[in-house]
């Protein structure tokens, strides 16, 4: 698949994935384009700075081991 310098970015996808997709999207308020945009930035930033683990137990102070 070609890489060109526009700002556009053309995939093919199953399209019973796409309906369900433009479909979550729709009733979430969002659309694809915001939608990827956001999960793309999340990528890119993750692969620059790992996100800590959220289930990791804290202690309170007072806590003994």
């Amino acid at each position: 698949m070609a890489k060109g310098e526009s700002g556009r970015i053309v995939i093919e996808v199953d399209p019973h994935l796409k309906r369900q997709l433009y479909s979550a999207l729709a009733s979430d308020g969002s659309t694809l384009k915001a939608w990827f945009v956001d999960a793309a930035s999340t990528y890119l930033e993750d692969r620059e700075q790992p996100r800590l683990p959220v289930d990791v137990p804290t202690r309170k102070p007072g806590d003994e081991q």
